[in-house]
């Protein structure tokens, strides 16, 4: 019989030759889906270097997905870096996508295409019927979501990496009420109603207001859609609505626009501002006057926590579903 070459072998498995020496001599990374095709038109013929290509895919480092938010906000982009950095010290290969479009449509796809590309994905996304379908296709494949940040309700996700978001409400709640110098209005920003995690912030920043300092009155939340100009805006109209204004907390993205509204009115440095995230701009809002408090997630355990759940729940060993993480509160002298 003549002997199999590596064009039988492509031909069989329905891929290209190139595919198959990307395989037997792991010049780069291929779909595990594929590469198992390969192998197993490779026992099929009979092919030669068959061991070879076992030993490769036994071998090949682990590849983890993760869908976030723009790179171009920077708490997401410190994400991502973070989450890479993490992969490549336990030596698992990390896909990150930063997605620019967050409709929820747009995200969905952005995770399917990450099904052949990866044996887990973490996410942040917000509740939706579409992200959701798109978790539960995953989880039939075989590759389990995890939630980042914010989490999901469909029972289909594998689990959710993040900080406590009543608690962090119920401190921002408290700040407000300690540090404002009389009650009046209160303003909340929500980057969508949707993120379980701003809801669940706001309905717990009201409820510490509305137990332990009632003559504070939260208004309805504007949403602006992680957008620093939609923020901006949303926050000067509500100054002019609300001349007495006397805190404003924001569990979302975009703050650098709440705190160019605040900065150009005359009040702006009298109002109490709370936000999440310690990024660059906010340390700086900080320590000239525009911010009083931020409730920062700590990203270096989140990312440690997170890639060592995603690897474990791929090699089939036990894992925490649900882990927690302690928020910092941060003030101008504590940056």
């Amino acid at each position: 019989m003549a002997r199999v070459t590596i064009k039988d072998v492509a031909r069989c498995a329905g891929v290209g030759v190139a595919t198959v020496d990307r395989v037997l001599n792991s010049r780069a990374a291929v779909a595990p889906e594929t590469a198992a095709r390969v192998l197993a038109a490779a026992e099929a013929l009979g092919f030669h270097a068959v061991r070879l290509l076992r030993a490769r895919l036994e071998t090949a480092p682990l590849t983890l997905g993760f869908v976030l938010q723009s790179r171009h906000d920077a708490f997401y982009a410190a994400l991502g870096g973070g989450l890479a950095a993490a992969a490549q010290a336990r030596h698992i290969r990390a896909v990150v996508e930063h997605v620019e479009d967050l409709t929820p449509g747009h995200i969905a796809a952005r995770l399917r295409t990450l099904k052949t590309r990866a044996r887990a994905v973490g996410l942040v996304a917000a509740e939706h019927p579409l992200i959701s379908a798109a978790v539960e296709e995953m989880q039939a494949a075989g590759v389990p979501v995890f939630c980042l940040l914010s989490d999901l309700s469909t029972p289909a996700r594998a689990g959710f990496i993040g900080v406590d978001p009543r608690r962090r409400g119920r401190t921002a709640g408290w700040a407000v009420s300690r540090l404002a110098a009389q009650p009046g209005p209160v303003g909340i920003m929500l980057g969508s109603p949707r993120y379980l995690e701003h809801e669940m912030c706001e309905i717990s920043f009201r409820s510490y207001l509305r137990e332990h300092a009632p003559a504070f009155r939260v208004l309805e939340p504007l949403i602006n859609m992680e957008d620093a100009h939609l923020a901006r805006e949303g926050v000067a109209a509500m100054l002019r609505r609300h001349p007495d204004l006397a805190a404003i907390y924001a569990t979302c993205g975009g703050v650098s626009g709440i705190m160019e509204a605040l900065r150009e009115h005359p009040r702006g440095r009298d109002i109490v501002a709370v936000c999440n995230e310690l990024v660059p701009a906010h340390r700086q809002g900080l320590i000239d006057g525009t911010l009083d408090v931020v409730l920062d997630t700590p990203l270096d355990m989140l990312t440690a926590r997170a890639v060592d759940a995603m690897a474990a729940a791929v090699a089939g060993e036990m894992y925490e579903s649900r882990i927690v993480l302690p928020f910092v509160l941060y003030g101008a002298e504590m940056v």
